[in-house]
Parts: C-alpha cells; sequence; structure tokens
C-alpha cells in the first residue's frame, strides 16, 4: 500500500523500546489504512500522536515537555489532532496530570487497544471531546494488525505480551499487563508472510523470550518456536530480546550450536553483579547462577557476543556492592551495554525503599562504569582488525551520504563505502579499522 496517499498527514514520536517501536510501526499501518500519509514534520501534520515510555524517567520528562511545546502549534492549527498513547497511559495519575494541565491533547490510549485507534479519533471528530480509553490489562490478542515497516529486509515480530517477573525497580508488568504468548501458528504465518516480500532478518520481541509458551494450551516452548523459524525459506537471520537469566535452559545454549540462522548474539540483562542487590531487584538468579550461564554459552558458541543492561545506583547499593558489578564486568567482558541511572518509578516496590543512593555518587559510578566498559568494548573490536564479516546492509550513514552502515551476525556496527542499492543485502566487509561504538572497513 502507498504509504503517501491521502490528503491529511500524521507525525509519530517514539520513546522507549523495541515493543514501542513496533506498537509505532502498527499505529502507522492503522493510519495508512485511514487515508493518512506520513510526514517527518510536525508543522505539516493533521494528526500528532507521541507512543510514550515509563521505564525511564528522562523519556518521561521528554513527553511532558513535548506536549507543552505542542499547545502554540494547537492554537495555529485548531483542527490538529494531538493524541498521546503508550506505557504513560497505563497509570492512571499521569492520565489525570495530561487531562488537567494538557488539555490541548484530544486522544489518550493505552498499551492494549491499539487497534481501536479509527473508532477513537472518529469519536473525536464527532464530539470535539477529549477521548480517553485505557484498558488497564488486557490478554486478548489481536492478530490482524498488520504494521508499516521501517525496513522491508528486517522486521520485528512480537512473540509474546507483558511480565509476570516483578522485579522490583521495573514498572513494565503494570503497563504491559500480565504474560501471554501468542500462537506459534500465528507466529509462523506472519514471518512466513515477511519472507516472501524480501525480509532476511527477524527479531522476535518479548519482555522476557525465555519464558514464551507457559501460557499456550499445550508443550510448546521458546526454542520450538526458534527450530521452527529456522525452517522458514528465505529468513537468513533470526534474532531476539530480551532473555531474563532466570528462564535461560542449557535447550536454548545448545539451539546456538544447531540452528544456523540463529545469530551469534545474545542480550543478557543482569543489572547487578551483586548478590544482595540482585536479591533486593527480585530476580531471582544470583551472581554465581549468571556467570555459569556465560561459561556454558562461551563454551558452546566461543564466538558469542555478549551485551546486558546494567542499572547504577539501585536504592541501597554500597561501594563494595558497585565493585561486585564492576568486577562481574571485567570478568564477562561485555561487547557493550546499556547503562542506567536508578530512577523511582512511582508503582514499583524499590520507589519505596528508604535508602536512595545520592545523585552525585551515582553519577561517578556510572562515569567509572562507563569507562570499563568502554575499555572492554574497544579491545574486543581490536581483536576484529583483519578479519571478514558478512554484514547485512541497513542504510546511508546520517553523516556521510558515500558511507553505508550494517551489522555482523553478532550485531556489530559497520561502516564502509558503498553504493545504496546495495541496502537490505548482505555483503562481505573486511575490518580495517576499530572504534568504541563501531567498526570501519571495506567490501571484498
Amino acid at each position: 500500500m502507498d504509504r503517501n496517499k491521502g490528503q491529511k498527514k500524521y507525525f509519530i514520536r517514539t520513546y522507549g523500546c523495541q515493543m514501542n517501536e513496533h506498537d509505532s510501526e502498527k499505529i502507522s499501518w492503522i493510519l495508512t489504512n485511514m487515508d493518512y500519509s506520513e510526514t517527518e514534520s510536525m508543522e505539516e501534520a493533521d494528526l500528532i500522536i507521541y507512543n510514550t515510555c515509563l521505564v525511564r524517567e528522562n523519556a518521561e520528562i521528554k513527553v511532558y515537555g513535548n506536549l507543552g511545546a505542542l499547545k502554540k502549534l494547537k492554537r495555529e492549527k485548531p483542527d490538529l489532532i494531538i493524541a498521546i498513547c503508550g506505557c504513560m497511559m497505563q497509570r492512571e495519575e499521569i492520565r489525570n496530570v495530561i487531562t488537567s494541565k494538557y488539555k490541548h491533547v484530544d486522544i489518550i490510549f493505552g498499551t492494549h487497544n491499539i487497534h481501536k485507534l479509527p473508532q477513537l479519533i472518529n469519536n473525536h471528530l464527532k464530539t470535539g471531546k477529549t477521548i480517553v480509553d485505557v484498558l488497564e490489562d488486557s490478554r486478548e490478542i489481536v492478530e490482524d494488525l498488520d504494521a508499516n515497516r521501517k525496513y522491508f529486509f528486517k522486521a520485528f515480530v512480537n512473540i509474546m505480551f507483558g511480565c509476570n517477573n516483578f522485579c522490583s525497580y521495573c514498572i513494565v508488568p503494570y503497563t504491559r499487563g500480565r504474560e501471554v504468548s501468542r500462537e506459534p501458528e500465528n507466529i509462523l504465518s506472519e514471518i512466513k508472510e515477511l519472507a516472501k516480500s524480501g525480509c532476511k532478518e527477524v527479531t522476535l520481541l518479548g519482555q522476557n523470550v525465555n519464558s514464551y509458551g507457559k501460557t499456550l494450551s499445550r508443550e510448546y516452548d521458546f526454542v520450538d518456536l526458534l527450530r521452527a523459524i529456522n525452517e522458514i525459506d528465505g529468513i537468513e537471520r533470526i534474532r531476539f530480546m530480551t532473555s531474563h537469566p532466570k528462564d535461560l535452559s542449557d535447550k536454548l545454549i545448545e539451539a546456538y550450536k544447531s540452528l544456523d540462522k540463529l545469530c551469534e548474539h545474545l542480550h543478557l540483562p543482569v543489572q547487578s553483579g551483586s548478590n544482595r542487590i540482585l536479591k533486593e531487584m527480585n530476580r531471582k538468579y544470583t551472581r554465581e547462577d549468571y556467570l555459569l550461564i556465560i561459561k556454558k554459552l562461551k563454551e558452546a558458541v566461543p564466538n558469542i557476543a555478549i551485551t546486558t543492561d546494567i542499572i547504577v545506583g539501585f536504592p541501597g547499593e554500597t561501594e563494595e556492592d558497585f565493585n561486585d558489578t564492576l568486577e562481574l564486568v571485567k570478568e564477562v567482558e561485555y561487547d557493550s551495554a546499556f547503562t542506567f541511572l536508578y530512577s523511582i518509578r512511582e508503582g514499583t516496590r524499590a520507589a519505596r525503599m528508604k535508602n536512595q543512593v545520592d545523585d552525585k555518587i551515582k553519577h561517578a559510578r556510572f562515569q567509572k562504569l562507563s569507562q570499563v566498559l568502554n575499555e572492554i568494548s574497544l579491545r574486543k573490536n581490536e581483536k576484529l582488525l583483519g578479519e571478514t564479516f558478512e554484514v547485512l546492509v541497513e542504510e546511508v550513514s546520517k553523516n556521510n551520504p558515500e558511507v553505508l552502515t550494517g551489522r555482523t551476525r553478532s550485531n556489530k556496527l559497520v561502516h564502509f563505502k558503498g553504493d545504496k542499492n546495495l541496502i537490505g543485502t548482505m555483503v562481505n566487509v573486511k575490518i580495517e579499522e576499530a572504534k568504541t561504538f563501531f567498526l570501519e572497513g571495506t567490501i571484498v
């Protein structure tokens, strides 16, 4: 379907994780079918949607700031429709703030009822009133929603929704609801259709993909699904995120050896290297459990790239706890990591903890951790000099129109010169320069 048809234009701004990115792709598809076309300019838009995140405080602050800035645009364009959705809208207290302080917002909806967007828009147009429609929780999976995907050659595919883990710092179970798995037949059908349209790489999404299948009516787990996807013609690479250490099985580790399309990369959030903090976080594994998984992975797949998430400054974190994290980082030698300063998320158990860490201490620890991680990343990248890797070409560099960017199977970002017609294809690139966060090379 032509994404540029129609007279009315929409603009979507997405905050947060890959799950939100994929939700925005679904919203885009819905709007295209309503004869809207996409614009990259808010000033041109007839409909502006903010798809929000509640996991990090910075994203929440940005949403409020950007919403406030839209007030002027709304005065200039009274017919402009402003909508806000996503995880923030699952919190009643936040919805109350929006309806009381940001009265120029026309539509508020949540994570469970994206499929109702046409109805919500029509209701607003008929009544002129602010429409608030948020389901607190839903086990309904709407299977007939397609997506306007950013790339034709790679795609996100939800395999499950929600989370049952209730980590003490995390708001996700309260915004995304309880865990529910999609039926494998529906997932496989979606991926087969993607393959027919030229998709080469799929990334399977779930808050904890390792627990996939627990809500199904029959015995069928995550590795069973991976094996079935591995058999689909046209799909060349399989990725997934996120993986919870407490549910990562030996069966999955073995799958890395037996499934040729499963990429040699695992994102395995550790969050902390301190057993005391891990217990306070309600992570349900120990430092020793985690390191044993890493040992098994490296024995099974010596060239596997391992990335992680780490929270700095969790309530009660002492210098000893932080040093435990540093030592774990040095032992694992992560290829890269997402590091976060702990921020209070209202509604979580950690938000009620009394021993919050001082911001200056948090920032100092964050800088020290970042330095250690960056040194390891650079050292690991330098070991790849002179080697040749298969790279899926993704796009033209934003900094240089003559340079292309793509990723190896191990998810390393590579820059190299080439024609934009190569986008969506696999090329072999010899690595000639190593940086902390990317590699540079030449097509061979």
